[in-house]
């Protein structure tokens, strides 16, 4: 799923007992059996760490397989490259992954460079099947997988969670920054469930190196050369002392932006470091039109009110490695101020200033054991504030104070012990068993009266969870393999209800209704399982099958919310009385990965019981007071919305491709095309909400060693497949989009520097009027208007 230079976490098909159990049934009568020289495939599921490929023992002989030194197995390279695919890819290559049960979106580090985007919702916004919630574009958008967001996609770096509360507000922002971010993966199927069952849509994995798991290639040039895959040496050999730098630069036209980090990598002996710190600042980015009038009366031209940001942060870390593994842990600082955009935003100048301290450890140790390969884990804690600061009165500017405050206190565990490979007669079999533990805090306190019936979104609540999972696969033969994979967890939920808690299709309260907070004590245990099927076919393709079934369990706003949501611009009402949420998917898929086609295609169906989301009532409200249906020549502030459940189906799929033609100029030169749809629906007909219009798109592509040009056109159709309440159409648009970019190896007695990217990237160049269906504020917010991005990347 990621490239060769880093690691992969490989995990498959069915426990060796049960296997044993079924060794004369009807698999293994034409299956071919995996000989004792057998590799088993590499399964890549975003984990940090490698594997160290055994091989299987032999069925009904117990005896020990000599393991490779960890010398010999642990590939890196001077900067940390994503892991693998079949080959190192080219610059401009179409990543495709073959050997997963489930699509895997991979945004390469230089990818990442070209492309820029502040937030993983603008970089991943064009991507097959992705787009962003677009609330504040450069500051807050978090990535929408297939129609499913916040509760559904899960979001993670270097294997723990983010963090943050973007999940409980569109205008939260994500604490993750792609510019101090080595890759971007969309892991959706079979492998999600390794970081739970609220990942029914996806998990959105970013990785880097701030906890290194290998020393830096100067530190092991005692064992190979400059420029060669180096392995981590082994404890007992010395290595000298380096460092190895990194600047990411970049300006952009469209906001009057500016960009620029540093990353550091260095080690000796055992020990390898790792420290970076990033800045960002830009300023009301340009527009197109007339989005709207921001008194009422005075006509805004050219820029979009309210939407400057800028972002702070800085990591330090550091491994020990040591023969058979290692163990290392980073602390990180990430900082953000940004403004909302849109009337409310604008009227009361609204902006958020969010601040994260978070600690993460991980680790890896390969026993030199028969019957365990490895044993690794991860860890997070993280502690988590922003206030929303504006103006309490638009007609004064002395009312500037906080508004309100969010706060996350959260930690994390995950333990996995990954089995060595076995031989069961029919297949070579890999198992992989994980234990995983999490404990959250929440507060959204209100500043402006705390006497108020509703103090804030909702009351302080905890939520704990705890689970186990499996992962196991089978290897029928070299071109056949399956994967079964399991999880149960127990999630204990506690929280406090106003008394007023939606029985009723219509609510009415006024402040005299609400009753004293009800404390609320919910537990629940969903199961989930899947199993997957890869077949490879003639031509170097790749076929595969998946079924899944999947329970998750109601989060904390779902249950306690009560209270104003600004950000939705909706009163929101939990619901104590919601329960599990099932989702049962069939994903069928079709890639190629080498060769001058490469593609992928997918089609998935999936049958929601249960579906949790926020039903809009037709009633409106302000403060605490709610009525039926305003007068328009007197709308209230919020809409009235209450968690709710019902059945739904979504369907869908995605293609993408790209064609190498010919030689051009000692280049190549070719096509590319996209295209992706869902379709979303309630068991009565009517349509889900805020769902992404269809998308195509295609392009043209000139590459050679050191250069990659590229220009592409998006449409994405209108979207009038809308819900019957609190939701309009929206139209269609064309984003073109151009770039050049040239990457060279430097001459370092110029000025130390040994590589260098540098290019120029242009957005929206038909400057086109742009809304963004899926996002909130898309009838008060455009997109970016025409922009331009020069970027430079080098390496010391």
């Amino acid at each position: 799923m990621t490239f060769k230079n880093k690691r992969a976490f490989r995990i498959g098909g069915a426990s060796w007992l049960l296997l044993c159990a079924a060794g004369n049934g009807a698999l293994a009568q034409g299956a071919a059996s995996p000989t004792a020289s057998t590799h088993l495939p590499e399964i890549t599921v975003t984990a940090p760490s490698p594997i160290v490929r055994r091989k299987p023992v032999p069925a009904r002989t117990p005896t020990r397989v000599a393991r490779a030194a960890p010398g010999q197995n642990r590939e890196h390279t001077p900067e940390p490259q994503p892991a693998p695919l079949a080959a190192a890819p080219q610059q401009g290559v179409l990543p495709v992954v073959t050997d997963q049960f489930a699509t895997v979106t991979v945004v390469t580090n230089e990818e990442i460079r070209r492309t820029g985007g502040a937030t993983l919702g603008d970089l991943l916004f064009s991507k097959p099947g992705i787009t962003g919630s677009s609330f504040a574009p450069g500051a807050a958008s978090r990535p929408i997988i297939r129609g499913l967001d916040v509760n559904r996609v899960g979001i993670i770096e270097n294997g723990v969670g983010a963090g943050g509360v973007s999940d409980l507000g569109e205008d939260h922002f994500v604490p993750i920054d792609p510019l101090t971010t080595n890759q971007v993966e969309v892991v959706r199927g079979p492998a999600a469930l390794r970081y739970g069952s609220t990942s029914i849509g996806g998990v959105v994995s970013a990785t880097n190196n701030r906890i290194p798991d290998a020393l830096p290639a100067c530190a092991a040039a005692p064992f190979q050369s400059y420029g060669l895959p180096v392995k981590a040496p082994l404890a007992n050999v010395q290595s000298s002392s380096c460092v190895n730098a990194e600047t990411r630069t970049a300006v952009s036209s469209v906001d009057r932006g500016l960009e620029g980090g540093i990353l550091l990598d260095g080690g000796g002996g055992n020990f390898a470091i790792h420290a970076d710190a990033h800045g960002r600042k830009a300023g009301d980015y340009s527009i197109p039109g007339y989005p709207y009038l921001v008194d009422r009366t005075r006509p805004v031209d050219g820029y979009q009110p309210n939407s400057a940001a800028q972002a702070t942060g800085a990591s330090i870390g550091g491994s020990y490695i040591f023969h058979g593994g290692f163990i290392g842990a980073a602390v990180t600082q990430n900082d953000s101020l940004y403004r909302i955009p849109g009337i409310e935003g604008s009227d009361h100048q609204i902006r958020m200033d969010a601040r994260q301290t978070k600690f993460t450890a991980k680790g890896e140790y390969r026993p030199d054991a028969a019957a365990i390969d490895a044993i690794r884990f991860w860890a997070g804690a993280t502690n988590y504030k922003h206030n929303e600061i504006g103006l309490t009165d638009p007609a004064d500017f002395s009312s500037t104070g906080v508004l309100q405050t969010f706060t996350n206190r959260e930690q994390e565990g995950r333990f996995e012990v990954q089995m060595a490979p076995f031989n069961a007669r029919f297949a070579a079999v890999t198992t992989a068993f994980g234990l995983q533990a999490g404990h959250q805090e929440l507060t959204a306190s209100n500043s402006v009266d705390p006497t108020s019936p509703l103090n804030g979104l909702w009351d302080p609540n905890k939520n704990n969870r705890v689970a186990g999972y499996v992962f196991n696969e089978l290897k029928f033969t070299e071109t056949t393999k399956a994967q079964i994979a399991g999880r149960i967890e127990h999630v204990s939920l506690s929280g406090t209800t106003p008394a007023f808690i939606p029985e009723l299709f219509n609510l009415n309260p006024s402040p005299g209704d609400i009753g004293p907070p009800t404390a609320r004590h919910l537990s629940f245990t969903p199961k989930s399982a899947s199993v997957g099927l890869i077949q490879n076919l003639p031509g170097d393709l790749a076929a595969s099958i998946t079924a899944q079934y999947v329970e998750r369990a109601p989060k904390p706003a779902e249950l306690f919310s009560r209270g104003a949501h600004d950000a939705t611009a909706t009163f929101d009402i939990g619901n104590p009385n919601i329960g599990l949420e099932t989702a049962k998917t069939i994903e069928l898929g079709l890639r190629r990965a080498t060769g001058p086609f490469r593609f992928e295609a997918t089609a998935y169906y999936t049958k929601f019981n249960g579906f949790i989301y926020r039903r809009l009532t037709g009633n409106t409200c302000e403060d605490v007071a709610c009525v039926g249906s305003a007068d328009p020549a007197f709308p209230l502030e919020l809409n009235q919305a209450i968690y709710s459940q019902r059945d739904a189906t979504f369907r869908g799929g995605e293609f993408q491709s790209q064609l190498d033609v010919g030689p051009l100029h000692g280049g190549i030169w070719g096509i590319e095309n996209q295209f992706d749809v869902v379709r979303a629906t309630f068991s009565d007909g009517t349509n889900v909400p805020r769902i992404p219009p269809v998308r195509v798109g295609g392009g043209l592509f000139w590459r050679d060693a050191n250069w990659l040009t590229r220009i592409n056109l998006l449409h994405a159709f209108a979207q009038n497949d809308i819900a019957p309440i609190g939701e309009t159409p929206t139209g269609g648009y064309n984003l073109l989009k151009a770039e050049v970019s040239y990457r060279t190896r430097l001459d370092s007695s110029w000025f130390g520097a040994r590589e260098m990217m540098v290019g120029i990237v242009g957005n929206n160049l038909l400057n086109e009027n742009i809304r963004n269906h899926v996002s909130y504020t898309k009838d008060v917010v455009l997109m970016p208007g025409i922009g331009v991005r020069a970027f430079a990347n080098l390496k010391f």
